[in-house]
């Protein structure tokens, strides 16, 4: 299913992966005016496309939910710019970089310092058998899930399975868990984050009742914002869900051969590479997170080893949503059936 060949199978064998990230340093300057090009190119057409879409709600609802899910796309971008603000990769400055970040995060639906926080946890433990459950897909190994009880296997399929994981939970994600800062609920700090952030969403939903009534809301503010929340899951999902990737027990785990092997090559079409801003990049971009989206392709341009690095086509990731269980034994993710052949 995905690509064994031994020039894009795991890390480039060129070069340790711990050694890329010098390497890797000198592309993580960003451009304060190509960032605020990118933004003004994201920002504005999600503005016109709103306004659009609340214009022909006088002419025709199908017209409006159409608008509305072309707009998905942009919301889709301002999250990768919100992300590349998160790890202090849009602007030199943090300070402009964190308040960019807050307001994007109103639009978004995601408190900024609460997802900086466990974005950033995800990062230094990805692939970390023993550090799992903080900003990651839940991911049993075969063991794990030998052990356990009928339901709780049961619940563990139902939690896997495309309908909850790609349709339920990018709606519960956005809307209700975010509203509250889970993980870090002993910091005042992320309750401020959280709190902040649902205060100026209520203002902006009591705005947009006030002067335009309930349909912008559900034809509108609804299918752009789940749409593009389903598009973010899929993409944070086949970016370290996939056959070959990378899981090591904690006293085996390497840092940076964790973001090397571990995060995928998503390879799109010049449209969907551009609207979800370079994100499909992963292994790159675990190496070294400061380095911003726009300058991803420089990297792979630079460093062909690194572009033919844990490939994956839209078709692979789509196969690989049937993926369920590490197989500490193989060092395969496998699905339920095979993991079933495998220990019968």
């Amino acid at each position: 299913m995905f690509d064994h060949s031994e020039s894009s199978r795991h890390e480039p064998e060129t070069r340790a992966a711990r050694e890329w990230v010098k390497v890797l340093s000198d592309y993580r300057e960003s451009s304060s005016l190509r960032s605020t090009f990118e933004l003004a190119v994201t920002a504005g057409p999600f503005v016109l496309l709103w306004a659009l879409a609340w214009w022909s709600l006088s002419y025709s609802y199908w017209l409006t939910l159409t608008i509305s899910m072309f707009n998905a796309a942009f919301l889709l971008r301002l999250f990768a710019i919100q992300h590349d603000c998160g790890h202090g990769a849009f602007y030199e400055n943090r300070t402009v970089s964190d308040w960019l970040g807050r307001v994007i995060g109103v639009l978004t639906l995601t408190p900024y310092d609460v997802w900086r926080r466990t974005h950033s946890m995800h990062h230094s433990t990805s692939g970390n058998l023993g550090r799992r459950g903080m900003g990651d897909i839940h991911t049993l190994t075969v063991a794990e899930y030998r052990a356990l009880t009928p339901l709780n296997r049961l619940l563990y399929r139902l939690y896997r399975h495309p309908v909850v994981l790609f349709g339920l939970g990018p709606g519960y994600l956005f809307f209700i868990q975010n509203r509250l800062p889970l993980g870090l609920m002993a910091k005042a700090r992320y309750w401020a984050s959280a709190m902040c952030t649902n205060a100026a969403i209520l203002v902006g939903l009591t705005l947009i009742l006030y002067f335009g009534g309930l349909m912008p809301i559900l034809l509108i503010f609804l299918p752009s914002t789940l749409l593009a929340a389903t598009a973010g899951v899929w993409l944070f999902y086949v970016q370290h869900q996939f056959e070959t990737t990378h899981w090591e027990a904690e006293e085996d785990w390497q840092l940076h051969d964790a973001a090397l092997k571990g995060s995928s090559h998503y390879v799109l079409p010049t449209v969907l590479q551009w609207l979800s801003a370079n994100i499909g990049i992963h292994h790159v971009h675990h190496l070294h997170s400061r380095i911003p989206f726009y300058r991803l392709p420089e990297v792979l341009r630079d460093h062909a080893v690194l572009a033919s690095g844990n490939r994956m086509t839209i078709r692979e990731s789509i196969l690989s949503a049937r993926l369920h269980l590490w197989d500490e034994e193989s060092k395969r993710l496998l699905s339920f059936s095979q993991a079933k052949d495998r220990y019968r």
